[in-house]
């Protein structure tokens, strides 16, 4: 009896595994971010525990097909060959029904208790990810990281669209930054593990351009951050107190990835960790400094 308990609970942590629960609690995160903001000011607690939940369902399906689909080449990567697929833990068909069932679930969820908008950009946000990113592009070349990014720029537009009801200006606005932060923010980590990728096959910017290119890139993507980051300001939608610290923390962001340009290391985890940091304070003080309507 004990001995089937525990082999329930590893197999329930293997699941959860799946889903990826770091990249969740992110989206989590910025969803509820673009709900506040879309809201101007104020949370409606039944809106936002259904946008959540049917956006954190999208997002946890969406990764679960995700490691179905690369679990061979998963297998050949030191940093991914422990996961439960390639463990041989989890079945290929079991994790792929469970992956479904997430991604059916958020759609009801989404339908019958927010809005067909929010509902096409949930769906959207998952065919990238899945679809576009995994199936198409991500062994085929380095664009898909680019083009990835669609799927993870998207959280805090559903939240926007869920608590405001439209896609505006601001809608975009924060799509972009988004969109613009995550391809730094992965080729940092990338230049880490370029081996791994090599190994099985992926043409990532470091493998298929190598370094130099990597880096300079990156410095591309990090320069255009600076105005994007003000834009929210710039529109009215939030205070000085933002545009001082998006100023400050931008050039921050923007000085270390010069640094890291000219660096002879090839590693960049701290500009990895600096990115997450650098969104998370962003999002804060968007929400902290919001001119709220009316």
């Amino acid at each position: 009896m004990v001995e089937r308990t525990l082999q329930y609970t590893h197999l329930l942590k293997d699941y959860l595994t799946l889903t990826k629960p770091g990249i969740v609690t992110l989206v989590l995160i910025t969803t509820l971010g673009g709900i506040y903001i879309g809201a101007g000011g104020s949370l409606d607690p039944q809106l936002t525990f259904w946008t959540l939940s049917g956006t954190g369902l999208a997002a946890a399906g969406s990764a679960v097909i995700n490691m179905v689909l690369d679990r061979d080449v998963d297998s050949l990567m030191e940093r991914t060959s422990s996961r439960p697929l390639p463990r041989g833990s989890v079945s290929p068909a079991g994790a792929f029904l469970f992956g479904s069932t997430l991604i059916l679930f958020s759609f009801v969820i989404m339908v019958l208790f927010v809005n067909p908008l929010a509902t096409f950009l949930t769906m959207l946000a998952s065919f990238s990810y899945v679809v576009l990113y995994t199936i198409l592009l991500k062994r085929r070349t380095p664009v898909a990281t680019e083009i990835g990014g669609i799927s993870g720029a998207l959280p805090p537009v559903i939240g926007y669209v869920a608590g405001a009801g439209e896609f505006d200006v601001k809608a975009l606005t924060l799509f972009l930054i988004m969109f613009m932060w995550q391809p730094p923010h992965f080729w940092a980590l990338a230049l880490k593990y370029r081996e791994d990728y090599r190994r099985a096959g992926i043409p990532t910017l470091p493998v298929s351009r190598g370094v130099k290119i990597t880096k300079i890139k990156t410095l591309l993507y990090t320069v255009s951050l600076l105005p994007l980051s003000l834009v929210p300001y710039a529109i009215g939608m939030t205070g000085k107190v933002y545009f001082l610290v998006a100023s400050t923390i931008s050039l921050i962001y923007l000085g270390l990835t010069f640094k890291f340009l000219f660096s002879k290391k090839e590693e960049g985890m701290k500009l990895f960790f600096f990115s997450i940091v650098y969104i998370a304070v962003l999002f804060t003080f968007m929400i902290v400094d919001l001119v709220k309507d009316g």
